[in-house]
C-alpha cells in the first residue's frame, strides 16, 4: 500500500505564514521554508518508519505554486524537500513528487488500497483509493 501526503495545508502550515499569498505571487519561497508543522512530527515519523518497515510505501505529492516561473518552481521544489528533511529527517520517502499546480494526484496511486491525506476536498474526491482530511492522519496511520 502507498501512503501519500500532500504538504501545504496538510502537514505544513503554509497558509498560516503571514503574507504567504503575496510571497508566492512575488516568487518568494519564504512561506514554504517558514511553514510550521501541523501535527506532532516525532509521532508521525515513528508511525511512517514503522509502516515502511512493514512494507508500505511513503510518498509525498505536493503542488507547486499556481503561478511561478521555471526557476521559481525549482526553488520551491528544493525548499519543500528541505522542509521535509528538517521536519521528517528520519523518514526515507519512497517518492517525493512536487508537481505542477492542479495535477491530478490520483495518477500516483497504484492500487485501490492506497491512501491520500490532503486538505483539498477535490483531491480526496478524485483519489482512487481511500482519502482522508488532515484531522485524521495519526488515527488512520495507527490503525493500519
Amino acid at each position: 500500500m502507498r501512503i501519500c501526503f500532500d504538504m501545504d495545508g496538510t502537514i505544513a502550515n503554509l497558509y498560516g505564514v503571514e503574507g504567504w499569498l503575496d510571497n508566492l505571487i512575488n516568487e518568494d519561497v519564504r512561506p514554504y521554508r517558514e511553514a510550521e508543522v501541523l501535527l506532532n512530527m516525532n509521532v508521525l515519523a515513528r508511525l511512517l518508519n514503522k509502516l515502511q518497515r512493514a512494507g508500505h510505501e511513503i510518498v509525498v505529492i505536493s503542488w507547486l505554486s499556481k503561478c511561478g516561473s521555471e526557476n521559481y518552481d525549482k526553488a520551491v521544489t528544493e525548499t519543500k524537500k528541505a522542509w521535509l528533511k528538517k521536519h521528517l529527517g528520519s523518514v526515507k520517502f519512497d517518492e517525493i513528487n512536487i508537481v505542477k499546480y492542479g495535477t491530478n494526484k490520483a495518477q500516483f496511486a497504484k492500487s485501490e488500497n492506497d491512501i491520500l491525506f490532503d486538505d483539498e476536498k477535490p483531491n480526496r474526491d478524485g483519489w482512487t483509493g481511500k482519502a482522508y482530511d488532515v484531522n485524521s492522519i495519526l488515527e488512520v496511520l495507527k490503525a493500519i
